[in-house]
């Protein structure tokens, strides 16, 4: 259940974010209030996995797959530069997470 709320936490983040672009320096209202609102409901979702999950290893995942869905939806969407370069960033934050995942297993 942990990993399910942390998914949530990171699904509201990556929304927020999103919603942030659109919001054109806080000037646009309603793409602002969905910033707000989604960094707010990521935080929320984020303390609760927190009950069952180590600080470490929810914080990984959570800002790595947020960095990396983040990243894809920037290139794919938003009609941010792709390069094999920023590809390989990618696959590395995403890497790394995994890693850690492994490192903290028993």
């Amino acid at each position: 259940m942990a990993y399910l709320t942390l998914a949530g936490a990171i699904l509201s983040e990556v929304l927020a974010t999103t919603a942030m672009k659109y919001s054109d320096g806080f000037s646009k209202l309603w793409p602002s209030v969905c910033t707000g609102v989604g960094y707010v409901f990521a935080f929320v979702l984020l303390a609760q996995a927190l009950k069952s999950m180590s600080v470490g290893t929810a914080y990984a995942i959570w800002a790595g797959a947020g960095t990396a869905l983040i990243a894809a939806i920037g290139m794919v969407f938003l009609g941010e530069s792709t390069s094999a370069l920023k590809i390989l960033g990618v696959l590395l934050v995403i890497a790394g997470v995994v890693v850690l995942n492994l490192g903290g297993a028993h």
